[in-house]
């Protein structure tokens, strides 16, 4: 089916679900009473919609539309850099019981309400700012995949890529904003079942059935695209998925919220399994494109991100076709969604009411809703400015990567962590990786990896010279 064929019902059923998401996120409004509600939805989850929100929240619009765009062009350098993230999601899922626990003995509700507890204000503050920008960038590599899908229908109705940007930051805005973690997350349930069903089932089978069957696709598969390959660059991407595992805020945000440290534990394990089966899918959908669609996607519509809409516009008849877009639209909105909410409790919840202690409940709430409206316009601008969605995350996620990967392990599981070394770690993470940028990343070695080992060395190092005479509070954790 010719894209410029695309029928009024399928575009229908894109804005019936677009509708349905700030419906959904009016209607769990009213389930928010107070600000543990809103941030960690009062720690009721268990391990099945941990699952669900975990998957969904990893297979966004950078890590679909992104990544197959990627297998479009550089074939296994998709497989590659998804594999790191894939064994740091299974290695956090381990920790992910110790997070909750210490959320439910101390308190604690964020990555930077566990630095100030252990390490400080300035620590928690240093690393609050890290985590606003990195989750602003994160939201805005979805505004540029959804303003990626918008923008190919804008031949029917008439849409360009900065008005879908601006549709996608009010969709985002309006669901997060009313709800908060409760609509973020049950939305990510029909999201997670959504995607599953109309992208990653049908539209794989469709493009066999398309191209003749399996043998057929093999038979005319480019093997270029299949060789294994490694350079500085992707050895950067490597290490940035690796380490930033360790410190995801949204993820530490669903372990907080589980119910318990076994749903923690087993919701995690659940949903990284999902997500590794979901490798190969989109690495698959980036290689039969190229048998379907043609090897210029990049000159069609501007960009590898339109990969896998493409591909569902060319393989689905009428309906399903608006079906798989709601699809591929949903998993952009579970990150999105997921992201934006971390940006907004870390400017509200550990940076402002850091500086106002006495910022009375009701007053956080309300200034919530307003960070989860004004935070997206500074996505919209970078999305407008950068727009590739890998590109974007890629962007966000190395410098906080180096600098928040290793003090946020150290936080959890070292004793002689000091409040000394866990700052001169994350400063020195931050500064090489940045300036390792500006030099034009020498001998083509991504940022991270320079970034990630001058944050190790000042870090051990300095707390190593500092334990004795300023040891910090370490969190024990009763076993049940």
């Amino acid at each position: 089916m010719a894209h410029d064929q695309l029928q009024t019902i399928d575009l229908v059923i894109i804005g019936a679900y677009l509708v349905a998401l700030v419906l959904i996120g009016v209607h769990f409004m009213k389930k928010v009473k107070n600000i543990g509600d809103y941030y960690i939805a009062g720690r009721t989850f268990g391990p099945i919609v941990m699952m669900a929100t975990v998957c969904a929240t990893i297979i966004g619009g950078s890590g679909l539309m992104g990544r197959a765009g990627v297998a479009y062009s550089d074939g296994f350098k998709a497989v590659m850099t998804a594999l790191p993230y894939l064994l740091g999601m299974f290695i956090f899922s381990g920790i992910a019981g110790r997070i909750s626990s210490i959320g439910f003995q101390h308190n604690v509700s964020s990555m930077p309400e566990l630095f100030e507890r252990r390490f400080g204000k300035t620590a928690k503050i240093i690393l609050g700012g890290m985590i606003a920008f990195t989750m602003m960038g994160t939201v805005a590599s979805q505004v540029t995949a959804t303003a990626t899908i918008i923008s190919m229908l804008g031949g029917e109705v008439g849409l360009s890529y900065e008005v879908g940007a601006l549709i996608a930051c009010i969709v985002f805005m309006v669901y997060t904003a009313t709800s908060g973690l409760f609509g973020v997350v049950y939305t990510d349930v029909v999201q997670f079942f959504m995607l599953l069903i109309f992208v990653y089932i049908l539209i794989p089978v469709a493009s066999l059935y398309t191209v003749g069957g399996f043998s057929n696709f093999t038979a005319n598969l480019d093997p270029a695209l299949v060789k294994p390959q490694i350079n500085g660059d992707i050895l950067g991407d490597i290490v940035t998925y690796l380490v930033f595992t360790l410190a995801g805020a949204e993820m530490w945000q669903r372990a907080f919220a589980a119910k318990d440290q076994k749903s923690a534990k087993r919701g995690m394990f659940l949903g990284t399994f999902v997500y590794g089966i979901t490798i190969f899918l989109v690495f698959f959908m980036g290689l039969i494109a190229h048998q379907i669609i043609g090897d210029d996607i990049l000159g069609q519509y501007g960009s590898t991100d339109a990969t896998v809409p493409a591909l569902a516009i060319a393989v689905l008849p009428v309906g399903l076709t608006g079906l798989a877009l709601a699809g591929i639209l949903s998993v952009i909105m579970s990150t999105a969604d997921s992201y934006l909410l971390v940006s907004v409790q870390t400017c509200v919840h550990d940076i402002v009411k850091t500086f106002n202690p006495q910022l009375k409940e009701k007053n956080e709430i309300r200034l919530s809703r307003i960070f989860a409206i004004v935070l997206p316009l500074g996505a919209l601008v970078i999305a407008l400015y950068i727009k590739n969605a890998y590109s974007i995350l890629m962007f966000a996620w190395s410098f906080y990567a180096a600098a928040a990967g290793l003090p946020a392990f150290a936080a959890l599981y070292w004793r002689k962590a000091t409040k000394s070394g866990i700052i001169a770690g994350m400063i020195s993470g931050f500064t090489v990786c940045v300036g390792w940028k500006l030099a034009g990343m020498p001998f083509g070695l991504g940022a991270t990896v320079p970034g990630a080992i001058a944050c190790a060395i000042a870090l051990v190092g300095v707390s190593l010279a500092t334990y004795k005479k300023q040891p910090s509070g370490f969190l024990e954790v009763a076993k049940k």
